[in-house]
């Protein structure tokens, strides 16, 4: 989901996303243990600056180990229910079926976003998660064909293992379509160079008259990113035309999810993000962007959604 290295509207989401695309760190975040290519589950590594539900559930293992995706709803949710392409926000404890072993949970850090059906996480929660409701509470007894077959990840989960996981939904929420931009319309911008900015920079190149970008939101995006120090490209989604999905929370770096914050639709900003607003010490290998670089982002708020 946010792990490809080619150049790809995933890929850029590499370069804003935090968790686990870029980091020079060899610890992966929470949310790694039910993507599709999970590594070793720590959720000591996921950002705790949003707090979740104060009570973890307790998950009760089933009685025999299931064969087949079992589905119950411990508590029904409300509103619509969640359908295939549906982004679902949610909280989630996972264990070992057989015998009740914790590998995973971020309910004390920030909200998991899946978008159903998309293949990003294992078939058990693109399948069990059809039909939950915001403030739903879920659990899903997965077989292992459904989780990870004979791969085993990390240093719990084991060949053929049966999974079981209990799910708090957040938010259901139909995405905003957003139709492809004309590579040619690519801006054509001055860019700057910024080596050791202290503050975050903002320039509005075009105003906007849509929607204003709000905190926790989701901005949809046209962006070109470069190394504050050289200018070179670094990555850009003009190159497609396909608009990058952005959750402006915590898991975003801070320069961007700033520098978009109270954005209209329609506009265009030119943001200088310091290296300790960006991705610090650690830099980004996935997009060739060195230990305590500044970025230089040209941004395009073409959606939003609450």
């Amino acid at each position: 989901m946010r792990r490809q290295l080619t150049i790809t509207v995933a890929c850029l989401t590499c370069l804003v996303v935090l968790a686990g695309c870029g980091s020079s760190k060899s610890s992966t975040s929470s949310t790694d243990s039910v993507k599709t290519d999970s590594s070793t589950p720590d959720s000591s590594t996921a950002s705790s600056s949003t707090a979740g539900p104060t009570t973890k559930p307790t998950v009760k293992i089933p009685a025999t180990l299931p064969t087949e995706l079992v589905i119950t709803d411990l508590e029904e949710g409300t509103g619509p229910a969640a359908k295939a392409g549906d982004d679902v926000s949610v909280f989630y404890v996972g264990v070992r079926s057989v015998d009740g072993t914790e590998f995973d949970s971020n309910f004390d850090s920030q909200p998991f976003p899946v978008t159903l059906g998309a293949g990003g996480v294992i078939q058990g929660w693109d399948q069990g998660l059809v039909g939950v409701k915001a403030g739903g509470l879920r659990q899903l007894d997965i077989p292992a064909d459904l989780a990870y077959g004979d791969r085993p990840q990390g240093d719990i989960i084991k060949a053929g293992d049966a999974l079981t996981f209990v799910v708090k939904v957040v938010s259901v929420s139909t995405p905003l379509v957003v139709p492809d931009a004309n590579p040619a319309d690519a801006p054509t911008v001055s860019i700057p160079t910024s080596v050791g900015a202290t503050e975050l920079g903002i320039t509005e190149l075009v105003p906007g008259t849509g929607e204003t970008a709000v905190a926790d939101g989701t901005a949809y995006l046209q962006l070109n990113a470069y190394r504050g120090d050289t200018g070179a490209e670094l990555e850009s989604t003009w190159k497609t035309g396909k608009a990058v999905k952005v959750v402006l929370n915590s898991g975003t770096i801070k320069g961007l999810v700033d520098g978009v914050t109270g954005m209209k639709v329609g506009g265009r900003r030119l943001l200088i993000v310091p290296s300790e607003q960006g991705f610090g010490s650690d830099g980004n290998t996935a997009n060739s962007l060195p230990a305590v670089t500044d970025l230089v982002l040209v941004v395009d708020l073409v959606g939003f959604t609450k």
